[in-house]
């Protein structure tokens, strides 16, 4: 049995005799390898041209990040960096308090439903990121920052659960509501049938209605899916917050949402640049079928969240917010609004959302953010 060499943890003791099989092999092979390592190092490759990349079908060698096609994508990746935190460096101790002593039926009604709600869907974005979007971009500056949004995805999975596992709520409750409680599940299974297409690894994007599909599948994820759905699903928190109340949940989720506006904001970026490579125009009635299944089912998760205005929050109040954001959604990608005169119904929210303070060393770790919330949506 081989043992582990405790000075070298990477190299493994082998016992004599096997060393001896082992090198007598070597020996055989030799020849035979030296011929295919000269014949490997004399084959060569054409230097890679900028220009042959594609966001999609791209012709230029994956694995060379430079010269870069899309310097924007990599500035992602490199602004994300700067964003570094975990829900240890947020103090919960009176969020424990607060929702034993504090809050109302109601209030930990809503509170529950949406933590619910967002365990399973970030850890469904994580996997459309990393199984089925990432894969299939050719231009690797796009994949690197892809690859951090996975770890970012990742990180809000384990701060709900931080949540949750610290207010003491019951886990197998919580988790299991997004398939027994059906305003919840309806979000998660339309997102399913509206992802679940692209999946596949074998899609060949040089088909024109695979391309098409991908296309849809995309601009729902980042439009409806993170941009409006996670954009406006953390309100609820945020009306607790901005009251004084579950103020450690509310900061965990503006950190959330830094990542997520960088995400929302790179996921447009990426369909408009493939709409223009590829010389498709999307068609607005099948866009609008999306926009109208997205709202449906928001609707109805709100009113199950807010069957009576909690404080300064109501069931209207989401669902004018939600049409709001799709309208904005839509137009930047050059689309028209689904929701035609829509208004903001959150006048506080961009306020409360933001992470902009400072801390006292001594209390806390500062945590601030640098760039998240200084992104062009254009």
């Amino acid at each position: 049995m081989n043992q582990l060499n405790w000075d070298n943890p990477l190299k493994v003791a082998i016992e004599p005799l096997k060393m001896e099989k082992a090198e007598a092999k070597i020996k055989k092979n030799k020849s035979a390898s030296q011929i295919q390592i000269k014949a490997e190092v004399l084959s060569a490759l054409k230097p890679v041209n900028a220009d042959d990349k594609r966001i999609v079908n791209g012709s230029a060698d994956i694995n060379q990040l430079a010269p870069f096609k899309y310097p924007w994508a990599w500035n992602y990746f490199l602004n994300a960096n700067k964003n570094h935190w975990t829900p240890l460096d947020v103090n919960m101790t009176q969020d424990v308090q607060d929702y034993h002593h504090k809050l109302s039926r109601a209030e930990k009604h809503l509170y529950d439903n949406v933590l619910s709600y967002l365990t399973t869907s970030d850890i469904l974005a994580m996997r459309n990121i990393g199984l089925a979007v990432m894969e299939k971009m050719s231009a690797p500056e796009l994949q690197i920052y892809q690859a951090r949004q996975v770890y970012e995805e990742s990180l809000h999975t384990w701060t709900y659960q931080h949540c949750i596992e610290t207010i003491g709520l019951t886990q197998s409750e919580i988790y299991n509501r997004y398939r027994v409680v059906p305003q919840i599940h309806a979000k998660i299974k339309m997102a399913n049938r509206r992802l679940d297409a692209i999946m596949r690894s074998d899609l060949d994007l040089n088909k024109r209605d695979n391309l098409e599909q991908f296309i849809e599948s995309y601009l729902f994820f980042a439009a409806v899916f993170e941009g409006c759905w996670f954009y406006n699903g953390f309100s609820p928190i945020f009306s607790l917050q901005r009251r004084g109340l579950m103020k450690g949940t509310g900061e965990q989720l503006q950190y959330i949402m830094r990542d997520e506006v960088m995400h929302i904001s790179f996921g447009i970026k990426v369909v408009k640049n493939i709409l223009q490579e590829e010389n498709i125009r999307l068609d607005e009635n099948r866009v609008q079928l999306m926009w109208q299944e997205a709202e449906a089912v928001e609707s109805a998760y709100a009113e199950y969240l807010l069957p009576e205005p909690v404080l300064g929050y109501s069931a209207k109040n989401h669902n004018e917010q939600f049409r709001f954001l799709a309208n904005r959604r839509a137009k930047s990608v050059g689309l028209s609004e689904p929701f035609p005169g829509a208004q903001c119904s959150l006048s506080w929210l961009d306020e409360q959302s933001n992470l902009r303070k400072e801390k006292n060393f001594f209390e806390t770790r500062v945590t601030e953010y640098q760039t998240g919330s200084a992104l062009n949506w254009d």
